[in-house]
């Protein structure tokens, strides 16, 4: 059968995820949630809208997860002061070590995962990546 781009970007994907979620449920954490750990060990104090735009989940799921992540300990909601509208998500300290094995265990997928190709390779490959993403959704940040 002949490759396709969708092909490629699917068997690519299910693969990587399936590694992660893997070694995710092994210490304990359920589908959405390493992404989410992921995201707010570099912007702890972010809103639900944020967190659900950055980790390319509805905002409802989003919501139901971090309810579970804050019943686990991973997390707190408060509000900041000044704006009692929005809550803000941060890590508690159990969570900043889930968040360090996630960050362990993303690093281990990914050189497991590009260790058949080059530094350069993997540039060209993460910026065509982005273009492909820009040029899905619009994101001229991508």
């Amino acid at each position: 059968m002949e490759s396709t781009l969708h092909y490629a970007l699917m068997k690519a994907h299910t693969a990587m995820n399936r590694k992660i979620r893997s070694e995710a449920s092994a210490i304990g954490l359920s589908a959405g949630q390493p992404k989410i750990l992921d995201f707010l060990s570099a912007h702890d104090g972010s809103d639900q809208k944020s967190i659900a735009s950055y980790c390319e989940i509805e905002p409802a799921t989003v919501g139901s997860i971090l309810l579970r992540m804050e019943n686990a300990g991973l997390i707190i909601r408060r509000h900041s002061e000044g704006n009692r509208r929005s809550l803000y998500v941060y890590l508690t300290e159990k969570g900043q070590r889930f968040a360090h094995s996630m960050g362990d265990i993303f690093l281990h997928a990914e050189k497991e995962a590009t260790e058949k190709i080059d530094d350069k390779e993997l540039g060209q490959l993460i910026e065509m990546l982005e273009k492909i993403y820009s040029s899905l959704t619009g994101d001229i940040d991508a």
